[in-house]
Order: C-alpha cells, then sequence, then structure tokens
C-alpha cells in the first residue's frame, strides 16, 4: 500500500533555504496532487489517482465528495472552473452555472418587496449546476466513469463520521432549517431533543440523495449495456438529472416549497465550454472566468498595479497596502458596474475593461499619501473606440456610502465561503474549481437530498445598480466564484482558487503577487498576512441597499501588522478591523518545471487540506 504525504495543521516547516516558517508544511508531489476543503475530498481525489484517473477525474471525485459532505455547498449548487489541457496546450473555462427559473423578474420581486432576491429558501435558488458541470468535465476531459468517480461520495452518502464543523453550522441554523420539511427530515437528526441536530463523531446518513446518485450512474451503467460509449454513458446519467425522474422531483419539491423551477427550465440549462479571459503581468498571462464571475477583477486590478513598482515598496508596507487596497477598489467599482451575463443584452465593455491603457489612466486615480473615497466605476468605452451609453446613470448613481457601521453580519456577508478544488498530475493537466451554492442551511428538494442554490441573490433588480446583472429568465447572476490560472512560457505555473464571497479576488491577487513579486514559495504565499477593502458593494447578503454599500477607507489587515503601518494608515483615512488570519482559505498548486514536480500549498486559514504523491 502506497504511503501518502499529508498536511497536518500546526506542524512547522521550512519551505525552502530562504522561506519563512509555515503553520503547514510543504506539499511535495511527483505525480499528482489533489487539494480541497476537507480531508474527505482529498482523499477521494487520491482514491481516484490511485486507480488510474488524471486530474479531471480526480477534480471530479473530490467536488461530488464535498457536495456530500456539504462543505459549505450541496449538490444544488453551481461549479466553475477553469482547465488545461496537456494534449491541445489550451486554458478552456467551464460555466455550470444555473439560472434563474421562469418568473423570476424584476417586477415579482418587488411585488414581495425585495430589494434583491432573497438570501435563502426556495425563491433564493438558480437551477442546479453541479450534476451538469461535473458530467461534462467527466465526459469531455476525464478517462473514467460516472460510477467510478461518484463511488467515494456514494459511500459518504450511506453513511460517514459528521465533522463539528457542519454540526456547529447546522445546529445554528436550526430555527430556519425548520421551516423546509425536507431539510428539517436531513438535517435534524435528533428532532424533539434539547439539541436537533447532528453530533460530531455521528454516522451521517442520507437516503435520499444516495438514491439520487444511484440512479444517475444506474443509467449510466444502462447505457454502457446498450452499447453506449463511456461519454455518451454519462450524459445518460446526466439527462436522467435534468429530464427525467430526478428532475421530475425537484421540480415538484421545489414548487411546493414555494419555488419557480420548472421541467423546462431544467430540460433547457445545460454548462457552456468558454475561453477564459487573461492579461500578461510581467510575463506570466493569468486566466480568469469570463464577466459573470468577478474573476476580471483581479485581472484588472493586476493591470493597474503593472504601473507601480510593488516590489520596492516592500511586503505590505504602508505604500504597498495604500496602493493595492486602493488598485482593488478601482476594480471592484468597474465590477459593481459593468459585469453580467455574457449571453444576455447588453453587452458588457470587457476589452476597454482589460485594456492596458484604461488601467493606466485608473492608476492615476489611486492617491499616494491617502485612500481615495470617491472611487467610481470609470468610462472602459473609449478604448473600445464606443460611447458610453451610461453615462447619465453613473452621473445619477455618483459615488455611493454606506452609513451603518461594520458588524458581524455585514462581515459574514461579505466573507461567505464555499470551498476550492486545486488537481493536477505528471500528464500535464491541471484543474481549478470554484463551487459554491446549496450551503447549510439549504432547502433541500424534495427526495432527492439535494439542497437548492442561494445564487439568485446575487442578481440586482435596480439597473441603476447593474444595468448588465438584472434578473430575467434564463439569465445566469454575477458571481463571486473565481478559479485561477496562470501559465509562463506556455506551460502552467500555479493553479489557485480561495472561497470567501467578495474578498475571494482580494486575497488571489495578494497570493499572486506574494509569488510573482516577492518570491514566497507557494506554502507561504498561502498563509502569507492580506488585506481586504471593503469598498465595493456586496454580492450576498442584505435585503436593503444600504445592506450593500461600499464603505470607503474600512480595511481589515492582519493583527501582526507593525503598530507603525496601523498608525500610518489611520492617518490616510483608513478604518482598521484586524484578525489574527487574513489570508483566507487558498488551496494552490505551484508546478516546478524545472525538476517536473508539483509543490502544494494550502493555508493555515481553515480546514482545507492536500494529498501528494
Amino acid at each position: 500500500m502506497k504511503r501518502f504525504l499529508f498536511f497536518i495543521a500546526a506542524i512547522f516547516s521550512l519551505q525552502g533555504l530562504n522561506a519563512q516558517q509555515t503553520q503547514k508544511p510543504q506539499l511535495y508531489g511527483k505525480n499528482w496532487m489533489a487539494i480541497t476543503g476537507k480531508t474527505f475530498g482529498a482523499e477521494a481525489g487520491a482514491q481516484i489517482f490511485q486507480k488510474g484517473g488524471n486530474a479531471v477525474d480526480a477534480a471530479c471525485a473530490m467536488l461530488a465528495s464535498v457536495c456530500t459532505t456539504w462543505t459549505t455547498l450541496s449538490w444544488g449548487g453551481e461549479t466553475q472552473a477553469i482547465i488545461y489541457n496537456p494534449h491541445t496546450g489550451k486554458v478552456i473555462s467551464i460555466d455550470a452555472l444555473g439560472y434563474a427559473p421562469t418568473g423570476a423578474t424584476p417586477g415579482f420581486f418587488r411585488s414581495k418587496g425585495m430589494n434583491f432576491p432573497p438570501e435563502y429558501g426556495p425563491l433564493a435558488a438558480v437551477t442546479p449546476g453541479t450534476p451538469g458541470g461535473l458530467c461534462y468535465m467527466l465526459a469531455e476531459y476525464g478517462t473514467m466513469s460516472l460510477k467510478e468517480v461518484l463511488a467515494p461520495a456514494m459511500q459518504q452518502a450511506a453513511g460517514y463520521a459528521i465533522d463539528a464543523s457542519l454540526c456547529n453550522v447546522i445546529v445554528a441554523n436550526e430555527k430556519r432549517i425548520k421551516n423546509w420539511p425536507y431539510s428539517k427530515a436531513v438535517f435534524l437528526t435528533h428532532q424533539g431533543e434539547k439539541s436537533e441536530g447532528p453530533e460530531p463523531g455521528e454516522i451521517f446518513v442520507q437516503k435520499d440523495l444516495l438514491g439520487t446518485l444511484t440512479k444517475m450512474v444506474e443509467a449510466e451503467q444502462s447505457a454502457l449495456k446498450k452499447g453506449k460509449s463511456r461519454k455518451e454513458a454519462i450524459y445518460a446519467a446526466y439527462d436522467r438529472f435534468y429530464k427525467g425522474d430526478i428532475a421530475k422531483e425537484f421540480v415538484r419539491s421545489c414548487q411546493e416549497q414555494g419555488g419557480l423551477i420548472t421541467m423546462e427550465d431544467l430540460a433547457q440549462w445545460k454548462p457552456i465550454e468558454e475561453e477564459p479571459l487573461h492579461v500578461n503581468y510581467k510575463g506570466v498571462e493569468v486566466y480568469k472566468l469570463q464577466q459573470w464571475s468577478q474573476g476580471p477583477a483581479m485581472l484588472q486590478a493586476l493591470n493597474i498595479l503593472e504601473n507601480f513598482d510593488l516590489k520596492s515598496m516592500g511586503y505590505n508596507s504602508t505604500r504597498y497596502i495604500n496602493t493595492v487596497y486602493q488598485a482593488m477598489s478601482l476594480a471592484f467599482a468597474d465590477r459593481d458596474f459593468y459585469y453580467g451575463d455574457p449571453y444576455f443584452p447588453p453587452e458588457e465593455p470587457m476589452k476597454g475593461l482589460l485594456s492596458k491603457e484604461y488601467a493606466k489612466e485608473r492608476a492615476k486615480l489611486i492617491l499616494p499619501d491617502r485612500n481615495n473615497p470617491d472611487i467610481a466605476p470609470g468610462d472602459p468605452y473609449p478604448y473600445e473606440g464606443k460611447t458610453n451609453p451610461y453615462s447619465d446613470m453613473l452621473r445619477q448613481r455618483g459615488t455611493q456610502y454606506s452609513t451603518a457601521a461594520l458588524d458581524s453580519i455585514y462581515m459574514q456577508r461579505l466573507w461567505m465561503g464555499t470551498t476550492s478544488i486545486e488537481a493536477a498530475d505528471k500528464e500535464g493537466w491541471a484543474v481549478s474549481v470554484t463551487p459554491s451554492g446549496g450551503w447549510v442551511p439549504a432547502c433541500i428538494a424534495g427526495h432527492t437530498g439535494v439542497g437548492m442554490s442561494q445564487r439568485m441573490q446575487s442578481f440586482v433588480i435596480d439597473s441603476a445598480l447593474d444595468p448588465f446583472n438584472v434578473v430575467e429568465p434564463h439569465k445566469k447572476p454575477r458571481v463571486t466564484l473565481t478559479p485561477s490560472l496562470a501559465m509562463k512560457d506556455g506551460k502552467p505555473f500555479l493553479a489557485f482558487a480561495v472561497q470567501g464571497g467578495d474578498t475571494q479576488d482580494q486575497n488571489l491577487l495578494q497570493f499572486f503577487l506574494n509569488i510573482v513579486e516577492f518570491g514566497m514559495a507557494v506554502q507561504e504565499a498561502t498563509e502569507a498576512q492580506n488585506i481586504n477593502t471593503d469598498q465595493l458593494w456586496l454580492s450576498l447578503g442584505g435585503e436593503k441597499n444600504e445592506d450593500r454599500k461600499p464603505h470607503p477607507g474600512y480595511i481589515l489587515i492582519n493583527s501582526g501588522t507593525p503598530e507603525y503601518v496601523r498608525k500610518d494608515l489611520r492617518r490616510m483615512g483608513y478604518t482598521l478591523t484586524l484578525r489574527e488570519r487574513t489570508s483566507g482559505p487558498i488551496n494552490a498548486i505551484y508546478f516546478d518545471v524545472k525538476h517536473g514536480t508539483l509543490w502544494g500549498g494550502s493555508s493555515n486559514y481553515g480546514v482545507d487540506y492536500g494529498i501528494g504523491w
């Protein structure tokens, strides 16, 4: 039996000759690397690698596992991925985000007295994307059967030892869970007792979910017996979920509980393979999802920061923090107004937003001696040779501030997390995934055992906030989810992702700079101190505009930041929030081209875990 090298929290190691001490050891692999949000998931990936699967197979197994063990997501959520295919030498992305159902219009939500779609419940649900995304990735780029890839997750659905973190989330949300009968039946395993949720270490059984996964495998195996190819058989399982008896039960129970999703909605939705957006930063090509995600905000920030000598400023110096903070605020101001579903009009001005010339103009707005509280969306249209059709709207919109103080509810919405998945193998496949949706407290869709998405809340119903992201049937919301891949000299350089709502591309930006500008090793870079800007519109939570408005100058910094830096920042107009850990739960793989090996990093922020061989 081969022995694995595990990430173990609280073990100190030195990554290299000049590296700083880290709380988790650097992980190395010759053949493959599997990293995700829980031990369960990483072990599922390792099992698939051991059976000869490639990185896509392993990523699909990890995805199935983390959904089954409710690693801040469920099977009814959404999956988005960036994949490097060594056979074609191309980077592609997978858009497996669900869309708004029939009847989801601004008028519908206004009729219910809402300024945004709700945070929870069946009316928060877009169509499920993860089952379709998993099937698509596996069919098109994997090598194994759905039966093989789902085996670890099916064993977990039959019963696994539930972890304390999930138990705590269930107990904290008992009141809301009781609103939905199918959720109550699954999560509250001790009904009538003082604490009705499961206990840590208890065997948590999900019979209905196991039934759903079994039906998908049965559809695949039946197709294989009829002479269908591996790919055709996987799509037979896909069809059973989106068009067959699973779909019927999903729709029946969704509508029974007050939701809008129809059979036509499920049947017409499909995952989309896309070309990711990218920019070059000092010889490194950085790839992100299209503008239905917030990923291009990191690309915009890199373009802006390319106009500064960050290395000479020094890592997390006052000048560095001030510059990075404002660059992020500038990029997010554009995100908040210009990003949306590219398959629906109006067309987003992405060519202008990602142009180097536009970035130079935006960089001029960064004040060297203080924060700029008046940062607003810019005008990228001239950089496309066009006139901005929203000039009047932008003038009327102006710079909007929140007058509310930051509180624990606001911070929870800002950081609202999911998980991430990174996988790579010696053949050259590289996979980065940031799945999400259907987190506890999820409304479970009847006897499917599938927790429905809550992603509808990322739409707006007021076009003045973002004319590109107004809710509409079969339109996708602009989401925070943002896997990343960087290429250097035509080969994979970094695969990286993080959970954490609006902070995702903030943490990933700084992680990337830690490596490229400051020469950190990958584990060191995942644990390094980051900052967060609150000078943006929240993407998740809050029923009123005031709940989501930007807080100019509000900044999260690490509690280990020297007092003289804190003093300087306060003098420059910043309001500080301090925390012991600020890196975000970053997972990453560095490709060591010189030695032909893989280096894994998994932040000390959470319970994320990796295995390499």
